[in-house]
């Protein structure tokens, strides 16, 4: 069924390096939320540098807060990042250069891996929808920080 993954993509004026950096670095998820769900970290590697590794940080739904644990399912540097919790739930970033040097960013919330009674959860909570808003919203942000990391390197160098 479609709805069981939501995605949209944004073009970003900063190379494939500098958006990875920011979507690798779980300290900076919060900058970039779109959601309003996504709070401080509480543990995370300095850097994501591979599957399995772990990032614990502060959440709210519905105004209500709660932690939760991601664990790193996929990963290549430069191109692709995505993470779950305890549902098979994927959140999940890929990156692809353009050729003016910028690049083109597709998130996507995936539930097709959860089983049916996670996906009737999600589905009931309007997880589908909301999740779409929030793509669209982060999107946008991860964009600003992005370009704005990439000129301040530039500005740099």
């Amino acid at each position: 069924m479609s709805d069981l993954r939501v995605s949209d993509s944004i073009t970003v004026d900063a190379p494939p390096s500098v958006v990875f950096a920011i979507l690798a670095d779980p300290t900076q998820h919060a900058r970039i939320d779109g959601s309003g769900s996504v709070g401080s970290v509480i543990q995370a590697p300095e850097r994501i540098t591979g599957t399995g590794q772990t990032f614990t940080v502060r959440m709210k739904l519905f105004g209500v807060p709660y932690l939760i644990r991601n664990r790193v399912v996929e990963f290549e540097p430069d191109r692709l990042i995505a993470w779950r919790h305890f549902t098979a739930n994927r959140w999940r970033y890929e990156l692809t250069a353009t050729a003016d040097g910028g690049t083109t960013v597709t998130e996507a919330f995936d539930m097709s891996r959860a089983d049916r009674l996670t996906t009737a959860v999600v589905r009931a909570a309007r997880f589908p929808e909301r999740n779409r808003e929030g793509i669209a919203g982060t999107l946008q942000r991860l964009k600003q920080a992005a370009e704005a990391d990439a000129k301040k390197a530039a500005g740099q160098a």
